[in-house]
């Protein structure tokens, strides 16, 4: 299959915030908010210099302004929840029939609480507040429903507070018998295991770095695989994710990380059960859309268990055919705005991808985004790493080639929390 045409990338823009039920319900609340206080700071205003700027006015008014405003933003919040607020036209009968229903009510409950009866001539003055006292409150509804919510909306939607200093990124040391490592989609070559020390104390020396505090997982001299931690655990927000790796020689390595991420406070943790397996390896996260490749190491029970874990929070779980690499970010990577990198050999089917950026190297695939400007990456490909600074982007490399013989990548070796 041929691989769609690369991307051009221009400054890197900030990653899709997750869009959780709970983000919509508030965006919702907050755009309707928005309207029904303005339009009822505009109505008492334009009261208060219509009636010659008398302080009166305000005891007067307020209440029956603020009743309306409350009564404007349920009808809005009802009517935005299924959409109302995306169509300019939707938008502005929504907002014009709100308007008035909320002035009628509140001018009706005005009236009413001061001893007033209901009379023909008390309807007729309820009627006739449309075009006067209540006026200028329906237009402001009407218009600021067409216009401030929708914008109100998408920034409550698309916040993203940055990051503070306190960063937090499991790792966990090489085992002594780390030469022992599975290998399955390249032939086995000899590994220095001083030299992967050292790479590995290079590593986290980078991640500390750039800002990010590291913490070790109980080593485990006995696991091969171990240092791989990634393939154990998978973060979605406050949610942690324990895996069941599809190797049986790595699922002991599970309860080590599990004693790990349970000492960091406010996270929910949930786990993958057997027959289900899941690396961590083959879960790809782009805002709310969720890659799962179906690999060797993860199966269709796996990636079931993980979607009904996902979309209660608003998460789309992707699976992804892969037969070319061992784990799906060993053939793909996601940089911070969104686009997929990736070596087109490694990758079945790029078109699933909404956008897909085809890398120089196969040791480029993999990109760990420590901040939304910052990428650490193997210096096995330097081209690629060329290719991405050209974009704008600060790019960080550290030397991983003995993990790098045992199918390891830069996203292997540690597991970003926070």
């Amino acid at each position: 299959m041929t691989p769609p045409a690369p991307v051009a990338l221009a400054t890197p823009a900030r990653p899709r915030p997750e869009r959780t039920p709970a983000r919509r319900v508030v965006s919702v609340l907050a755009g309707s908010g928005a309207v029904a206080v303005l339009a009822a700071a505009t109505g008492l205003l334009s009261l208060f210099i219509a009636n010659g700027q008398s302080p009166e006015v305000f005891a007067q008014a307020s209440g029956h302004f603020v009743l309306a405003g409350v009564l404007a933003w349920a009808l809005l919040a009802v009517a935005n929840a299924v959409g109302a607020s995306r169509r300019w036209f939707l938008a502005l009968l929504v907002g014009f029939a709100s308007g008035v229903l909320a002035a009628l009510v509140a001018t009706t409950a005005t009236v009413l609480s001061g001893g007033r009866q209901i009379t023909p001539e008390m309807f007729l003055f309820v009627l006739g507040s449309l075009v006067s006292l209540n006026l200028v409150f329906i237009l402001t509804v009407t218009i600021a429903e067409a216009v401030l919510a929708p914008r109100v909306e998408r920034a409550v939607l698309d916040y993203l507070p940055r990051r503070g200093a306190h960063r937090i990124a499991l790792v966990r040391i090489p085992a002594s018998n780390l030469t022992e490592g599975l290998v399955t989609h390249r032939d086995r070559t000899p590994v220095d295991q001083a030299r992967a020390d050292e790479q590995w104390d290079n590593y986290c020396a980078a991640l500390v770095a750039e800002g990010w505090e590291t913490v070790e997982v109980d080593a485990a001299p006995e696991l091969a695989d171990s240092v791989f931690v990634e393939d154990t655990l998978v973060m979605f927000g406050d949610l942690a994710v324990l895996t069941s790796p599809g190797a049986e020689s790595r699922r002991a390595e599970v309860d080590g990380v599990e004693r790990a991420i349970r000492s960091i406070p406010n996270l929910e943790v949930r786990r993958i059960e057997l027959p289900g397996t899941l690396d961590g390896g083959d879960v790809m996260k782009i805002g709310a859309d969720v890659y799962v490749g179906a690999s060797g190491r993860t199966n269709a029970e796996g990636i079931r268990q993980l979607r009904g874990l996902l979309a209660p929070r608003g998460y789309n779980v992707i699976a992804v055919p892969l037969t070319k690499a061992l784990h799906l970010k060993s053939s793909v990577t996601a940089l911070p705005d969104g686009t997929v990198i990736g070596f087109p050999d490694l990758v079945d089917e790029p078109g699933l991808f909404p956008r897909f950026l085809a890398v120089p190297e196969p040791e480029g695939v993999a990109v760990v985004a420590l901040s939304d400007e910052t990428l650490l990456m193997s210096a096995s490909a330097p081209n690629t790493a060329a290719m991405l600074a050209g974009f704008g982007y600060r790019v960080v490399t550290v030397d991983i080639s003995e993990f790098e013989k045992l199918e390891g990548c830069v996203t292997c070796l540690s597991v970003r929390v926070r």
